[in-house]
């Protein structure tokens, strides 16, 4: 089952030409058609199934600079304040809030790593504060657990992912921005060794730049144009509750349940670093630079052989742009939730918060997350396809710093003076063999 979203309409007549075309209509895509509009460019925003209908609404909603690999917290705490911009522009609620986040942990080893994080942090202007036993027992009087510290970030916040993303697109086309939704990109043509047009099932539309946002679809994407990108995809759970007692008003984490506040007064609900990888042809192709993350959190991962293999196996990755795509075979990817993570987490956020003794599963869900070796997005221009662009591998960490990883994109295909150095998110770091950079703590 999948959240419900706020639904926008499409934009029928596609047009004939653009500046830039967008494929992808997550948070990543939308936020990047935006921000080149603001640039003054033309752009047609095309997805196979509908505005958040994947991952993007299908997120734990945290805004979080807390724990993000060094590369990611410029993205981060520029992402906070564009959340508040665009809320403000779009004339609708995207539910973001600066509420604070927390986690904890029982771990002294974990709590010098938090330390170490929180000084790199602070470097960057993002003040997270370790705190002592006694400081999360003031802070969560009636937590029945003994913590050995708690990591605090309170210019952190939360959003509402079904909410966000079609708010993002209402600002998106205030902005000029066409949405075309079912219309999956099938492919691209290109001429003398440069992009030249987007070919979907409802036509092809003129362009020199094509920015791909596609998510776990990404991967596919490319390789039918002959482009390597390493991309894992993770199946991951969440769930709501019914309404509960506030006693947090943002998001809090430990290694047994993590939540966030909802506007509608329940929870958000799952396990941090738990997942299951589904094998596949990719993955094993790619297993060498997946192997030292993997390592790193194999603890909370399951690992899946089932007809995804074989149909990757099997499958056609050269179709033609004449017949239908596999993006057109599945519209929405809609994995089913894990339940025992689910029961296993809300018997630990019960347990350790007694007062929540009353509160049931609503609702619960499956989304797939695409990752990259290190955790890092790719936000990157591909140096093999002149004017074609990646937005895409933001593992699990894309809705939060959407806003601003939009606008890094944005600055990379108008050849602006990038909002961040984007030395880090480049595509070539991913194929060209040099170390990768150390994942986040969270």
């Amino acid at each position: 089952m999948s959240p419900p979203v706020n639904r926008i309409p499409s934009d029928e007549r596609l047009p004939e030409a653009v500046d830039v075309v967008v494929i992808g209509g997550g948070v990543i895509g939308v936020s990047s058609a935006y921000h080149l509009a603001r640039k003054g460019l033309s752009v047609a925003l095309v997805e196979k199934g509908h505005v958040a209908g994947e991952q993007s609404s299908r997120n734990w909603g945290w805004c979080r600079q807390q724990g993000r690999a060094r590369a990611e917290i410029p993205l981060a705490r520029e992402a906070l304040r564009l959340w508040e911009e665009i809320q403000e522009e779009a004339g609708a609620d995207t539910g973001f809030r600066r509420t604070g986040v927390l986690f904890l942990t029982k771990d002294p080893k974990e709590a010098a790593d938090w330390e170490r994080w929180a000084g790199i942090a602070r470097e960057q202007q993002v003040h997270s504060t370790l705190l002592t036993p006694a400081q999360v027992a003031e802070t969560l009087p009636t937590n029945a657990e003994k913590w050995v510290a708690g990591l605090h970030t309170p210019s952190d916040g939360r959003a509402e992912p079904s909410m966000a993303v079609p708010a993002l697109a209402l600002a998106a086309r205030k902005r000029g921005v066409t949405i075309h939704q079912g219309c999956a990109a099938r492919g691209l043509e290109t001429t003398g060794g440069a992009v030249s047009a987007v070919v979907t099932e409802k036509g092809a539309i003129r362009t020199q730049a094509v920015l791909l946002a596609g998510g776990a679809w990404s991967s596919l994407f490319c390789r039918r144009h002959g482009i390597d990108l390493p991309i894992g995809l993770v199946d991951a759970t969440a769930c709501r509750t019914t309404p509960a007692p506030e006693f947090t008003d943002g998001a809090l984490g430990t290694t047994a349940y993590c939540i966030r506040r909802r506007l509608d007064g329940g929870l958000t609900l799952a396990l941090r670093g738990r997942g299951t990888v589904n094998l596949t042809p990719d993955i094993l192709r790619y297993a060498k630079a997946f192997w030292p993350t993997f390592k790193q959190r194999r603890a909370g991962l399951k690992l899946r052989l089932g007809t995804d293999f074989f149909k990757q196996l099997f499958g056609n990755a050269n179709w033609r742009l004449d017949q239908p795509s596999p993006f057109e075979a599945v519209r929405v990817q809609d994995p089913a939730p894990d339940m025992e993570l689910v029961n296993a987490a809300l018997a630990a956020l019960i347990q350790g918060n007694p007062e929540l003794k009353d509160i049931r599963i609503a609702e619960a869900w499956g989304g797939t997350i695409d990752s990259t070796p290190d955790t890092v997005p790719v936000i990157s221009a591909v140096p093999s396809l002149q004017g074609f662009f990646l937005a895409t591998g933001f593992s699990g960490h894309g809705f939060g710093i959407g806003p601003a990883a939009g606008k890094l994109a944005a600055d990379i295909v108008r050849g602006d003076t990038p909002l961040v150095d984007p030395a880090a998110y480049s595509y070539q770091r991913l194929v060209d063999g040099r170390p990768l950079a150390p994942v986040g703590l969270f």
